[in-house]
């Protein structure tokens, strides 16, 4: 993977309203979790919620669907593990 990727992964998840979205939306596995829910939740004002949710979205962390008026937020479980799949990648190699 990219580093330029990886660090903006990284750096999207490194403010802590964005990660604890994220967490919450780890929690909901597969399925997703409605906006509104991440909201009510979280206690994030809309439109604070809207922009982090984007900044989560244009890394590629997550994804959306609407289903009716609602929308879902689903984490990209692939982006998430090559992420930490680069982090680990050369553990110890210096070590040997």
């Amino acid at each position: 993977m990219d580093i330029d990727i990886v660090a903006k992964s990284l750096k999207e998840l490194g403010h802590p309203t964005r990660l604890g979205i994220f967490k919450r939306l780890v929690k909901a596995g597969e399925q997703g979790v409605a906006v509104g829910v991440v909201q009510k939740e979280l206690n994030v004002p809309g439109s604070t919620l809207s922009h982090h949710i984007s900044g989560l979205a244009s890394a590629g962390l997550i994804k959306q669907r609407r289903e009716g008026r609602i929308l879902f937020c689903v984490v990209e479980y692939e982006k998430l593990l090559s992420v930490i799949a680069f982090l680990q990648d050369e553990c110890c190699i210096d070590a040997q």
